[in-house]
């Protein structure tokens, strides 16, 4: 789909601001963990994101059952992997630059994380979560460039 990669960094754009909102509000105003935090705010970004890429972003017309459950496929895996990601390289970072007190590692991890998340779930959206959506377009109006 053409300028599928814009709309869908416009997207992200709401969805992490959704996201992060409220990552940020639970882990420094309710002081819950990390893990809580980056969870529920993953959890909230990403029905902002499903919506929105479904149908805005791929168009995806297909039933709602099959691509909702690729997509939390794609959630979880994305999250896991990013937001480990994240923390463990916040915790690198600032041990080779402590320019920054350790009190901003979870604050960064989160930063980290969420940009890790964004291009592995871009990917996993494309290729598994709405393929079908980019089969169909193509053929009924041929490839683009």
């Amino acid at each position: 789909m053409k300028y599928s990669f814009i709309r869908f960094l416009i997207v992200g754009v709401i969805n992490t601001i959704v996201g992060l909102t409220a990552m940020y509000v639970l882990l420094n105003g309710f002081r819950l963990s990390y893990w809580w935090s980056t969870l529920f705010g993953n959890i909230v970004g990403a029905g902002v994101s499903f919506i929105l890429n479904r149908n805005f972003t791929f168009k995806n017309e297909a039933a709602i059952g099959g691509s909702l459950v690729r997509f939390a496929i794609v959630i979880g895996i994305c999250y896991f992997v990013s937001y480990s990601l994240g923390l463990k390289l916040a915790n690198w970072f600032l041990e080779k630059l402590p320019l920054f007190p350790k009190e901003f590692a979870k604050d960064l991890a989160v930063l980290l994380g969420t940009g890790i998340y964004t291009i592995m779930n871009y990917l996993g959206q494309k290729h598994f979560v709405f393929k079908d959506a980019e089969k169909r377009r193509i053929i009924k109006n041929g490839p683009q460039c």
